[in-house]
């Protein structure tokens, strides 16, 4: 993996946001350049809580790329934020999808001056310095709004930006709306637990094995750094020349595996 920063305004590509096979490493070597900082450079310890400008701006000052995960709020906003619900970092209960963005933009993560960022709040504290990988997440239920938000959000920024989900029907319209920007698939073995569970069977096939491709048409792949070893992921990348990033990145075996196997690194609980 590059350490090297090679990054600008080349987040986006020409024609139907890919590159032939043969051409995409090269042209995708802004995503792949440097460490990707999972949910930005958080530290508990430090008082620096994931998703949260105080993460965003460590990130920065390390010359990392961000991993930075969006919800949809009730009014079709895309917030920056892990979970689906309020609580676990931050003070209120609730779902996200049921509360406005004026409201979710209020929400204090606790024990910080932090409140939780629209996409449009982390594109201006980025300003194109550092790459940004947006995970979009999804219930799978045909909800699609917080694709079109992104797309629209996305349009005027000219900073490096990929987007990526585990859901290909976010990704798909991804391509419809913003055929420019750079999309890829999340992806591993098996889907997180709470992924897995809101999966119909067909669609864990589907997503295991990666039979949407043809229609989704990733540009990259992030895979589960565990899963790596798989023939889906070595495929991808060396079959179909796919840059592959590994997530999520926590030990130093898991590194060795990452610098072995992928291109990049999207990592947490240490700087790389």
């Amino acid at each position: 993996m590059s350490d090297g920063a090679q990054e600008g305004s080349a987040g986006r590509l020409p024609a139907r946001g890919r590159v032939p096979a043969q051409a995409s490493k090269s042209a995708l070597s802004w995503l792949t350049g440097r460490p990707i900082a999972h949910r930005g450079l958080h530290n508990p310890a430090q008082g620096i809580v994931e998703n949260t400008a105080s993460a965003a701006l460590a990130a920065i000052a390390g010359r990392y790329a961000i991993e930075a995960d969006l919800q949809v709020s009730a009014d079709g906003e895309a917030m920056v934020h892990h979970d689906d619900k309020l609580g676990r970092l931050t003070d209120g209960v609730g779902a996200l999808c049921n509360m406005p963005a004026a409201a979710l933009k209020r929400v204090a993560f606790r024990a910080t001056a932090d409140r939780m960022m629209a996409l449009g709040d982390l594109l201006d504290l980025a300003a194109g310095r550092v790459t940004l990988v947006l995970d979009l997440k999804s219930r799978f239920d045909g909800d699609l709004r917080l694709a079109a938000r992104t797309a629209h959000v996305l349009a005027p920024y000219r900073g490096p930006v990929a987007v990526m989900s585990f859901d290909p029907a976010l990704i798909i319209e991804m391509h419809r709306l913003s055929p420019n920007i750079v999309c890829g698939i999340v992806a591993g073995r098996r889907c997180p637990p709470h992924v897995w569970k809101l999966l119909t069977p067909a669609q864990r096939l589907d997503l295991t094995f990666l039979l949407h491709g043809w229609k989704s048409r990733p540009a990259f792949l992030a895979y589960r750094v565990i899963d790596l070893a798989a023939v889906t992921p070595r495929t991808a990348r060396l079959v179909f020349g796919l840059p592959l990033l590994a997530w999520t990145v926590r030990s130093a075996q898991d590194r060795e595996q990452a610098a072995r196997l992928a291109d990049q690194m999207i990592f947490e609980g240490f700087e790389a």
